[in-house]
């Protein structure tokens, strides 16, 4: 799809997603452990077509990058994977979005490959296949807790992109967890029969 003559933002030259290189990776020590303070926080689930994703209205807590709070608000998750670590592309990813209070935005991508179950989709499960047959219909889903997502984000990529669907807005800041954490092939497949390709979208 050419989004690029509707949405010229996708034209860009900080376009996202990646694929991130090693070699080409530069070691920066000082940006030290991602700081986060997330907070169980009332929550919904929706089918957007292109993807699921599960929104905190109020915000679950926030991250704290070059000393500028970014408040969680949403989480959602895409199969394949968009971005890609030196060459390979994964079978799963997950986006956390976070805003400031002056409209930044800051993602962190989580890449999944077939093993393991993933705890937190296993707890997910029963909403998920609820939502599976709904489209842009939000479903309440009570109080969760993004800490149950276990991040690990001691060791991480960083980089200055974009949005990876239209409106396609760049100097959003990227941290991508180096860590691969694994998911099941029937969690995924949850995933994919969930979303059912329409091509409205609106966010990362």
């Amino acid at each position: 799809m050419n989004w690029g003559k509707t949405y010229t933002n996708c034209y860009g030259k900080m376009q996202s997603p990646i694929d991130l290189i090693n070699q080409r990776v530069k070691i920066v020590s000082h940006l030290g452990v991602l700081r986060r303070t997330y907070v169980p926080s009332n929550a919904t689930l929706v089918n957007r077509g292109h993807d699921i994703m599960l929104s905190w209205p109020e915000g679950a807590g926030d991250i704290q990058i070059n000393g500028i709070l970014y408040k969680l608000r949403q989480c959602h998750w895409h199969s394949p994977s968009e971005h890609a670590i030196n060459g390979r592309r994964f079978d799963m990813e997950m986006h956390l979005v976070h805003e400031s209070n002056d409209n930044r935005t800051a993602v962190i991508g989580i890449m999944y490959k077939i093993g393991r179950p993933d705890s937190f989709l296993s707890m997910m499960k029963h909403n998920l296949q609820i939502v599976g047959d709904t489209l842009n219909v939000t479903r309440a889903v009570g109080i969760i807790d993004p800490e149950l997502m276990k991040l690990d984000t001691r060791k991480y990529y960083r980089y200055i992109g974009s949005l990876t669907t239209p409106p396609c807005t760049e100097n959003v800041i990227w941290t991508i967890v180096r860590k691969v954490r694994t998911v099941s092939k029937e969690q995924v497949e949850l995933i994919r029969d969930a979303i059912h390709g329409v091509s409205s979208c609106s966010s990362c």
